[in-house]
């Protein structure tokens, strides 16, 4: 019945097989409906790190149902929200004052951008154009998608998009290239944001760069007066080692994208964070500086409760212990793959372990040896999505070692089998 009414994500449904049908989850594992076992090595992507069926999680949701399931935002509130932004000030860098509430990652960085041209419409100041990297990723809908830099995502719409430039990617031996980049850009006046995925670009497949170099971009943004905008809807909540990616940096963004394990894999929500200084922006007596955006589900009392549950797991003193048993289970096995002939690079932060298999030319994102590897996974029970000739692990929190040394065995595998 699926192949009858269902369209899938990222999906060609010509060619692709059908879908698995997955019944039940616990922890780190899925089950589908012939009773298979599967590991679910990253985390459905990148949403659940306390595990699959999370009993404080479900329980919090529940309670939350049988008082107040939803209530419209405009011209409302509700406790939950009003708690959740309590507990999110507390975690997040000390310049960030206010929360906007949507339902996804995208829809985040779709509200970050609007707000940043708006912001100079509001002062009578033409700044229309954004910056980002090449080959980040910040979403589908259409100002998320124009940021983004993967350009088969995007190639149907050229034309129709905002304009943005792209900068190179800070990695070893580029950084002064792109500060030489990004200088250039920022003195026209012509740019209102820089958004980034810092210190990890997820779908282009993990790639890492460090903290200083992006401490210098922010830096030189905030000389020129240009918003900076960090998307942390995959690297938020614990997966970098530190609650965010941004923790690492001595620089603050204006803005930060929150979505994907804000809920604990459970209840779609996405929350947009603005310093003071850009709230002031749209603070007047003229209703029309307003930020006129919205969603049906804003601040869902039912997914701040969700929130909330997974706020209190992440910060328990066992989660931080497991997210650091996973970090140096990954270190582990990168002193191992690392001198494997066909491995070319591992990468490592928090509980995001990547590595490239060296391939002759170049891998297409979703090419024939890409989708052997998947297969492959697929058949040995793991669940993984490799990006080109590059496999990543990215697992729940809560997976055990006995999970993980299994995950790994896997790619060891792959790497030995896959031509």
């Amino acid at each position: 019945m699926d192949n009858q009414y269902l369209w899938h994500p990222y999906t060609q449904h010509k060619t692709a097989a059908t879908p698995i049908a997955i019944t039940r989850g616990e922890g780190a594992l899925l089950w589908d409906e012939d009773g298979k076992q599967y590991i679910d090595a990253i985390a459905s992507w990148w949403v659940n790190p306390f595990g699959h069926s999370n009993k404080h999680i479900a329980d919090s949701i529940y309670k939350q149902l049988t008082t107040l399931e939803h209530v419209l935002f405009g011209g409302f509130t509700h406790q939950p929200a009003v708690q959740l932004a309590q507990r999110l000030m507390a975690i997040l860098p000390d310049n960030q004052r206010k929360l906007f509430f949507s339902d996804n990652g995208s829809t985040a960085v779709e509200i970050a951008i609007k707000a940043s041209l708006q912001y100079f419409y509001n002062k009578g100041e033409k700044r229309t154009k954004i910056i980002a990297f090449e080959n980040g990723f910040h979403g589908d809908t259409f100002a998320a998608m124009a940021a983004s830099g993967i350009s088969f995502f995007t190639e149907a719409f050229r034309g129709s998009l905002i304009d943005v430039q792209r900068i190179p990617v800070p990695v070893k031996c580029r950084e002064q290239d792109s500060y030489d980049a990004l200088q250039e850009l920022v003195a026209t006046g012509a740019y209102a944001a820089f958004i980034f995925e810092p210190l990890v670009q997820g779908a282009a497949g993990m790639v890492m760069y460090e903290p200083e170099t992006l401490d210098n971009l922010i830096a030189i943004c905030k000389q020129h007066g240009v918003f900076t905008i960090a998307d942390e809807v995959m690297t938020g909540f614990g997966k970098t080692g530190k609650n965010f990616a941004c923790d690492y940096l001595s620089q603050q963004p204006d803005m930060m994208c929150l979505s994907k394990a804000l809920t604990g894999g459970t209840i779609p929500m996405a929350i947009t964070t603005f310093t003071q200084q850009i709230f002031d922006g749209f603070y007047d007596t003229d209703v029309n500086k307003a930020l006129f955006h919205g969603h049906t589900f804003t601040a869902n009392p039912t997914g701040c409760a969700a929130a909330l549950a997974s706020l209190d797991l992440l910060l328990t003193d066992s989660m931080q212990a497991n997210i650091q048993r996973v970090n140096s289970r990954h270190l582990a096995f990168k002193a191992v793959i690392e001198n494997h002939p066909k491995v070319k690079t591992v990468r490592v932060l928090g509980v995001i372990l990547a590595l490239e298999i060296v391939r002759e030319g170049n891998e297409d994102y979703y090419g024939d040896f890409r989708n052997k590897l998947y297969d492959f996974f697929i058949s040995k029970g793991v669940i993984m999505r490799p990006v080109g000739n590059i496999v990543y692990v990215l697992p729940p929190y809560i997976i055990t070692d006995d999970l993980l040394a299994t995950i790994y065995k896997t790619i060891e595998e792959a790497i030995d089998t896959i031509n």
